[in-house]
C-alpha cells in the first residue's frame, strides 16, 4: 500500500471510523469528518430521571454541550427494553424509529448553554415490573465527541413510580 500525504493528513476520519468499529452495539459511533477531513468537537450530554407506574414511563431529560463547539441540532435515541403502546402522542421534534425506539432532536446547543429539556410521557403495551432505557446521542452534526460516559446510559426503572437518575 503507497501512503500519500492526502492519506496521512485524514487522520481524524480515520480515527472516527475506527471509534465506530470498537465502541460496541449499545453506543453509536457519532462521529463523521466534516468537509475537508476535519471535524469539530464537542461534548454533548444527557442527564435526567426516569419513572415507571404500571403501564407509563415517564423520561425528562436535559441536553446540553460543554464545547468546544456549538451544535446546530443533536438527535437523542431512547431505547426501551419493552414495546411501547402503538398510538400515542410525542413531543414536537420527536419521532418514532421503531416499537422500542423514540428518536427526539434537540436544536442547536450552544457551548456551556442552558441544557434543552425533553419531557416524554409515554404508554407501554404491558405493565411489566421494570424497564431498561438506554440513552444516547444518535447525531450531533458530524462533531467528534471525545467523552461518550456523558451522553450514553442505561437506566433499569421498577415499577414503583419512583424517579432514577442518569
Amino acid at each position: 500500500m503507497r501512503v500519500t500525504r492526502r492519506a496521512v493528513l485524514n487522520v481524524p476520519a480515520v480515527t472516527a471510523m475506527v471509534a465506530a468499529v470498537v465502541l460496541g452495539p449499545w453506543l453509536s459511533a457519532v462521529a463523521e469528518p466534516a468537509p475537508r477531513g476535519i471535524a469539530p468537537e464537542a461534548d454533548v450530554s444527557h442527564h435526567g430521571r426516569v419513572s415507571l407506574q404500571e403501564e407509563r414511563i415517564g423520561i425528562q431529560l436535559r441536553t446540553g454541550n460543554r464545547g468546544p463547539s456549538p451544535l446546530d441540532d443533536a438527535t437523542v435515541r431512547l431505547r426501551f427494553s419493552v414495546p411501547l403502546a402503538p398510538w400515542q402522542r410525542l413531543p414536537q421534534g420527536c419521532l418514532r424509529s421503531d416499537s422500542r425506539t423514540v428518536l427526539c432532536g434537540t436544536g442547536p446547543l450552544r457551548v456551556a448553554a442552558e441544557a434543552r429539556r425533553t419531557a416524554l410521557g409515554l404508554r407501554l403495551t404491558s405493565r411489566p415490573a421494570e424497564v431498561v432505557v438506554r440513552v444516547d446521542t444518535l447525531w450531533n452534526g458530524g462533531a467528534s465527541d471525545r467523552n461518550r460516559r456523558n451522553d450514553t446510559h442505561e437506566v433499569l426503572a421498577l415499577s414503583t413510580g419512583d424517579a432514577y437518575a442518569f
